[in-house]
């Protein structure tokens, strides 16, 4: 049943914004644009059990096929090569690689269509160290060890600011018009915070690390993750709104799921993981105008020549030939037209887990126990091209911009890293559907049109900048049905997450949520450990 603009508006702003947005009777004009990606109706028709078939003159060997082109596919690819090992190929059903970390480009500036920073890293984390030193980003090590970003990868001043009633303010911690209770609380959560950044477990091991694996299994910090982050809150009488707002939007941002929805562990990470010792700043964001695209543009630069876009694994068969195993892949084009077949010694499965089910041929007829743990969010992203920008009061703007009284995440400006403060510009926009139920989540996300999308987000942004449909030239779209891995209680440090990461039968597994956490550190890690798997498996049989 096609909804009334009042209803689209309302289902995802609320009563208030649609009725005020609505006020003027007639809907307003849109600008032009389109859905971009990612393409689903191939993912739907193999979820539904679409036979391809290869023809005989249509398969070929591989040493390897590594199924996605996401940020653990280009890390294992990255890492195969570094390795002298070069049989391989990597298939990804869209037309550019990178998945949820991939970026767009306008006449005004390249823009990111999810993914857009990492923390600079700290000196345990090598393997990233090593990557950014080939991008030519690492300038030495400070005092520490760590190493030293150059400076115009790292977030330009001024970094954030949060809109309040009509006003802008700096930060994202709402300090106007804040009580001395609310600062007592925030005082309070900075504490706890601290307390586990100094943790080590008698290992020396930190309680939350990037990457995930790097952090301690201990039961102190694992049993986090028995509860959720509201209930960590409500146990230490954390109840000032500001404060509470603050973590709801550290777990939409990061997780895009509710504080009483996460983990406790997972929301105390977003917080403690980016900080080096106790008292010290979050280390700094490093970041492009198209987000973390410029990362996969490098990794995608060194691999090229081993992968074939818009070609999708459709069915992944273990099989034995002549006394040695192996593991078939049959492959389809975007368009459904063409198949193509591989006879691979192993696969690394870079693809989203839940795929795992529809994909492996054993994991369709007897579908492991772990799957049903595996929870994604949707999300919806959309770039707007504008001609200027628009007005607001109040603090300038900065690089991220977060509506306090808003379901969205605001936007990220793509322009201010290129330290062009003035004329057109290029908005990202960010909108995390947090339903409790994921399938429901995704309904909604896909049922709504381009239109109704662009609607959303204007009349959204409308609220800080009333002239802003004014100025769009152009509004585009992405639904990202399955944008991250939830990390609901339990999962993080549970027997699913384990399970799902062990190597079935020649095929090794390797994507952010194997974590628990979609972050591009997390793909980079399970890339390369899917890659050494492999390695290490294929020298021991030669």
């Amino acid at each position: 049943m096609r909804l009334s603009r009042r209803e689209v508006l309302a289902a995802f702003l609320g009563m208030p914004a649609a009725l005020a947005a609505c006020r003027s009777g007639e809907a307003p004009q849109l600008p032009p644009g389109e859905i971009v990606g990612a393409s689903d109706a191939i993912g739907h028709r193999l979820r539904d059990g679409l036979i391809v078939t290869p023809a005989a003159d249509q398969w070929r060997q591989a040493g390897v096929v590594i199924v996605g082109g996401g940020v653990a596919g280009l890390s294992a690819a990255w890492r195969l090569l570094k390795s002298g090992f070069d049989d391989f190929v990597l298939i990804e059903l869209e037309p550019a690689p990178g998945g949820t970390a991939r970026s767009g480009v306008s006449p005004i500036v390249s823009y990111p269509w999810g993914a857009h920073y990492i923390p600079a890293p700290l000196k345990e984390n090598r393997d990233l160290i090593s990557l950014l030193d080939e991008m030519g980003v690492i300038e030495g090590r400070d005092p520490e060890g760590d190493p030293i970003i150059a400076e115009q990868i790292l977030c330009r001043d001024p970094e954030e600011r949060v809109f309040f009633k009509g006003k802008w303010y700096e930060g994202l911690y709402l300090h106007a018009g804040a009580s001395e209770d609310d600062l007592a609380q925030l005082d309070r959560f900075h504490a706890e915070v601290s307390r586990w950044v100094g943790w080590r477990d008698a290992r020396g091991r930190r309680a939350f690390a990037i990457p995930i694996a790097a952090s301690s299994p201990d039961s102190e910090p694992a049993s986090l993750d028995k509860i959720t982050m509201a209930e960590w809150m409500r146990q230490r009488g954390l109840t000032s709104p500001r404060l509470r707002w603050l973590v709801d939007y550290a777990c939409r941002d990061d997780y895009g799921v509710r504080p009483d929805q996460a983990s406790a562990w997972a929301g105390l990470f977003y917080f403690a993981s980016r900080v080096r010792k106790p008292g010290e700043e979050a280390r700094p964001l490093m970041t492009w105008p198209e987000g973390n695209g410029r990362l996969v543009s490098h990794l995608y630069s060194k691999v090229r020549s081993n992968v074939r876009l818009g070609l999708a694994a459709a069915e992944i068969i273990p099989v034995e030939t002549g006394g040695r195993s192996g593991v078939d892949v049959v492959a389809i084009t975007s368009d459904a037209r063409q198949a193509a077949g591989f006879h691979a010694r192993r696969v690394i499965f870079a693809a989203p887990h839940f795929l795992s089910r529809y994909l492996i041929r054993p994991y369709r007829e007897n579908p492991p126990e772990h799957l049903a743990e595996f929870q994604y969010g949707a999300w919806m992203v959309a770039n707007l091209s504008l001609r200027d920008r628009p007005d607001g009061r109040g603090f300038p703007l900065a690089w991220d911009n977060v509506l306090y009284e808003s379901e969205s995440l605001g936007y990220v400006v793509a322009t201010h890293q290129r330290g062009l403060d003035r004329g057109p510009t290029v908005f990202t926009y960010y909108y995390p559907l947090c339903d409790g139920d994921p399938k429901a989540a995704r309904t909604k996300l896909l049922s709504t049109d381009r239109g109704g999308w662009a609607d959303v987000t204007l009349a959204d942004l409308s609220r800080a900048h009333p002239d802003i449909r004014s100025l769009a030239d152009r509004l585009d779209v992405m639904r990202w049905g399955h944008a991250m891995i939830r990390p609901h209680p339990g999962f993080v440090w549970g027997a699913a997450r384990k399970a799902a990461a062990n190597a079935f039968r020649g095929i090794h597994f390797a994507h952010s949520d194997l974590s628990g956490i979609a972050l591009f550190e997390e793909a980079f890690y399970h890339g390369l450990r899917a890659a050494d798997e492999v390695i290490s498996a294929v020298t021991s049989r030669q």
